[in-house]
């Protein structure tokens, strides 16, 4: 059974709030794994995140985006070859979009210890976080979580050996902060959707 099926699968109906004060209990008595840690955090960041056990999962929970959002037949951002058949399946131009209502991305990997997105010029080309609409659906893989940004820039060196990527940022911050706080100073929120694919 996956780690994951453990964490989101139970349907006992503790709260939110005895969930993350068990979780701060637990997380002060021992380490916790890095791919709770990094879910947690994102969580807490805003972030809506959707565990996928296969690709048919990925297709069926992109949809459910879409509907929820009314996002179909509308324009959407992609640099990704590989993500522009989830696209034209559901009648949506990514050629020159004018006005696209959300970015569609990979990563380079997702950052435990802050719960932030890693991009590279590979998924969002030159663009800084506050020129990407602000609605981005993320498809990531579980062998992607990292427990550092350190170890996100060092699996991005490796990876890239030659074509080394420029323009390497975190989206950290998921949804508008209640009270201005100086940490998110400069940096723009985004309502971010995270599909995340089990591959170990």
């Amino acid at each position: 059974m996956s780690l994951f099926r453990k964490i989101f699968g139970s349907s006992n109906p503790t709260s939110e709030e005895d969930k993350e004060s068990e979780f701060s209990k637990s997380h002060a008595e021992n380490a916790i794994s890095i791919d709770e840690q990094f879910i947690f955090n994102f969580k807490k960041n805003g972030g809506k995140f959707l565990y996928c056990e296969n690709a048919d999962e990925v297709k069926e929970q992109f949809e459910n985006i879409l509907e929820e959002n009314d996002w179909f037949e509308s324009e959407a951002l992609c640099y990704d070859p590989t993500l522009f058949s989830m696209l034209e399946d559901n009648k949506l131009t990514y050629d020159k979009p004018a006005n696209p209502k959300f970015l569609l991305a990979s990563c380079e990997n997702l950052i435990a210890d802050e719960g932030s997105i890693l991009f590279s010029s590979k998924q969002i080309k030159q663009h800084k976080p506050n020129e990407l609409p602000a609605n981005i659906i993320v498809l990531a893989k579980t062998s992607q979580i990292l427990g550092a940004k350190s170890d996100g820039l060092s699996a991005i060196k490796k990876k890239y050996e030659r074509d080394y990527p420029t323009n390497i940022t975190t989206i950290k911050y998921f949804e508008k902060a209640k009270e201005e706080d100086f940490t998110q100073y400069g940096s723009s929120a985004k309502n971010l959707y995270l599909l995340l694919l089990e591959d170990l």
